[in-house]
């Protein structure tokens, strides 16, 4: 019996993984600056103007900051090398930060949609005039921060999450500008609340998708564009010499570094070192499962028993 891991997979475009990581860094800063610029005014606006979907804007800005800062750690940890307590680096830094920000944006939909019940029942007055001038530089802000985080990665949960928080702030602009026009032009108060609570459902479903992407991950399931049951039996079809593979497990480190585990069963006089580089050969073409290890067995399972 056998056992083989390979380290491989991680050499195959590396420089360039690295720059591209660096950019999308820069990115989040960028939108990270640019965001918090305009949290002062926000703030200040709602509380002068008494306006719930302009103090919601800037609630989800603050959490927008915060959001874009842990991207940014998430990719300076990322780039951290493995040591001895941590052989696999912390490229899930990116998923646990995610995770982070799909929470966030749930505590904020909780509050946006406790203050919209409280003010449909009891409509404070809101002065219109500087909630649709401040909504809308604050839409200005966004679409800049957003097409900085459109160029990055789009496949990256930690780039997901931090473009989810800029969207949602981006809706949250929108409402409150429309908010402000339409109390502004007709003195309908309850345009405030309603529009608040438009976003928060929005933003709601936003968070549960990251929030399970993220827990996918974290759980060591399957990546989705995976099968299972395809993977072990594409290995007994077309690898010669194999004639079970079982013990069968594939997960992610993060979005865009899969890993498999199995154990193949070999005819006896089957080269051990042979299959072993045509298994990982195949896993690597057919798949795109670059990091395997394989353990090799001629007989029972040696893990049988369990």
């Amino acid at each position: 019996m056998g056992h083989h891991h390979d380290h491989g997979g991680h050499g195959h475009g590396l420089h360039s993984h690295f720059h591209s990581d660096h950019g999308d860094a820069r990115r989040v800063a960028w939108a990270a600056v640019i965001t918090f610029a305009l949290l002062g005014a926000e703030i200040v606006g709602a509380l002068i103007s008494g306006s719930l979907a302009l103090l919601a804007d800037a609630a989800h800005m603050v959490t927008d900051v915060g959001a874009l800062g842990l991207a940014w750690l998430g990719f300076y940890l990322a780039r951290r090398p493995a040591d001895k307590k941590r052989s696999y680096g912390f490229h899930r830094a990116h998923v646990m930060i995610a995770f982070l920000n799909g929470l966030a944006l749930f505590a904020v939909v909780i509050w946006l949609l406790w203050e919209m019940v409280e003010r449909l029942s009891n409509p404070p007055e809101v002065l219109g005039a500087p909630v649709a001038i401040i909504g809308f530089l604050g839409l200005l802000v966004n679409i800049v921060a957003y097409v900085l985080l459109h160029g990055a990665d789009g496949d990256n949960l930690n780039i997901k999450g931090a473009r989810l928080h800029v969207l949602g702030d981006m809706l949250g602009s929108v409402a409150a500008t429309l908010s402000g026009v339409i109390i502004w032009t007709t003195g309908w108060n309850l345009a405030d609340p309603i529009l608040s609570g438009f976003v928060a459902i929005i933003l709601c479903v936003g968070a549960w998708r990251l929030v399970r992407d993220a827990g996918h991950i974290l759980l060591e399931a399957v990546p989705p564009q995976f099968d299972l049951e395809a993977v072990g039996e594409g290995v007994v079809q077309n690898i010669e010499g194999v004639i079970d593979a079982h013990h069968l497990h594939i997960w992610a480190l993060s979005h865009d570094k899969p890993m498999v585990t199995l154990h193949v069963r070999l005819a006896v006089g089957t080269p051990p070192m042979t299959a072993i580089k045509r298994v990982k050969d195949y896993l690597g073409s057919a798949h795109g499962l670059g990091h395997a290890t394989v353990e090799i067995e001629y007989e029972d399972c040696a893990d049988s028993h369990s």
